[in-house]
């Protein structure tokens, strides 16, 4: 899949698609979001008065088979995250996600709740790239995460390009309670890279990632790495809709998974203009 899309570019837009995946070689998925909400962001927020309202829909075929750290397998796990992102003004947005999950034959459990402010260099600032900053905090049940309250800042760097798409999200993760708060800060890189091949289909490979404590990364088999071939579907402007199937390389990360993301914009209308003055006499 990636010697087509290479196929398909020329000059800068080729060395900008070679430099992101020899950038990231190495990954475990998701970090903080732990396969409950898979996606690489990208820098644009949502608009003011404007409410994005998604569904996030991942179900586990092959993954944990037993509890580990306290922690439940995800095997045969359904796992279901509703995300509610407000625009507040036009560099300005914050989501609040709600984590659910159907473990394999028990019912319907709630896993956590996490909110995530997010600011972005305006377009009136003309860079070359858009650029967005994200914080993350909040609570997972302890029998469903290693890491209990969590806090993961995301810095998000992508371009458009023609057909062309990238995006890098060099996260940085911590967990404050739980098995995991004794690693300190951790890296976790999660990247993107599409082509359009319509107006209406793009195609192509999510990578998710993590290295391990920035002072010193965990060796490569317990690191986990993640690849997600996807669609992304243009139907309307209102909506968001995302889809693939995934595959984990390593002993520590979930070996096959499907992810789909539903989402709908509604706008809650422009303010009337002001009343014009008439003039003076």
């Amino acid at each position: 899949m990636c010697a087509m899309l290479l196929t398909m570019m020329s000059g800068r837009s080729t060395l900008a698609a070679l430099s992101l995946l020899l950038l990231l070689g190495y990954a475990r998925p998701c970090g903080a979001q732990d396969n409950y909400e898979i996606q690489v962001y990208g820098s644009e927020t949502v608009p003011p008065r404007t409410t994005m309202v998604e569904l996030h829909s991942n179900f586990i075929f092959q993954g944990s088979k037993t509890t580990e750290e306290g922690v439940l397998p995800t095997e045969h796990e359904l796992h279901e995250t509703v995300e509610i992102t407000q625009g507040f003004t036009p560099w300005f947005e914050t989501g609040f996600y709600i984590f659910t999950t159907v473990p394999n034959g028990q019912g319907w459990r709630w896993v956590g709740d996490h909110i995530r402010p997010r600011v972005r260099a305006p377009e009136s600032w003309h860079w070359p790239v858009g650029v967005s900053l994200s914080a993350e905090f909040g609570y997972a049940r302890p029998i469903f995460s290693t890491s209990v309250w969590s806090l993961e800042i995301r810095p998000i760097v992508d371009k458009q390009k023609g057909r062309l798409y990238w995006s890098i999200n060099p996260a940085l993760e911590k967990a404050y309670t739980g098995p995991e708060a004794r690693r300190g800060w951790e890296f976790a890189p999660d990247a993107k890279i599409s082509w359009n091949f319509t107006k209406v289909v793009a195609f192509g490979l999510e990578y998710y990632s993590g290295f391990g404590p920035v002072g010193g990364f965990d060796a490569f088999p317990y690191q986990a790495q993640q690849f997600i071939p996807a669609f992304d579907l243009d139907v309307s402007p209102k909506w968001e809709i995302n889809f693939g199937l995934g595959v984990g390389v390593t002993r520590t990360t979930d070996h096959m998974l499907f992810k789909a993301i539903i989402g709908r914009r509604f706008d809650w209308g422009k303010p009337h203009p002001p009343p014009k003055q008439e003039p003076q006499p």
